[in-house]
């Protein structure tokens, strides 16, 4: 829970359950990525994909590509910046979960308690 409360006190884009899981889906999943292959993927609809691309391509950490073979299609890609952001986060709870894991830190009180 610290980790989180430090990360919200961090000043970084706060994003939401469904733009997090839709850009770890993109980075950790090989592609090509659709919004609908996302929207089945996660069981929601295009156009809360959409949403959720939107704003995280605002934040420059996925955006949106033609297909050069058939410009109807439109792919999801990933950016620097998106990965980037995603190490320092991955960093940033990594240093907070050796915190919680340490005698008397989250974890400890949660093992004392059960």
């Amino acid at each position: 829970m610290s980790a989180l409360v430090d990360y919200v006190r961090s000043g970084e884009p706060d994003l939401t359950n469904r733009q997090m899981a839709l850009l770890l889906l993109v980075y950790l999943k090989p592609g090509p990525h659709t919004v609908r292959g996302l929207a089945r993927a996660l069981n929601v609809s295009k156009p809360v994909v959409t949403r959720a691309l939107n704003r995280l391509g605002a934040l420059g950490y996925l955006r949106r590509q033609r297909d050069d073979s058939d410009k109807r299609n439109i792919f999801v890609a990933r950016t620097t910046e998106g990965a980037d952001f995603l190490e320092e986060f991955g960093q940033f709870i990594g240093e907070n979960d050796g915190a919680a894991r340490a005698p008397g830190g989250a974890a400890g009180v949660t093992a004392a308690s059960a």
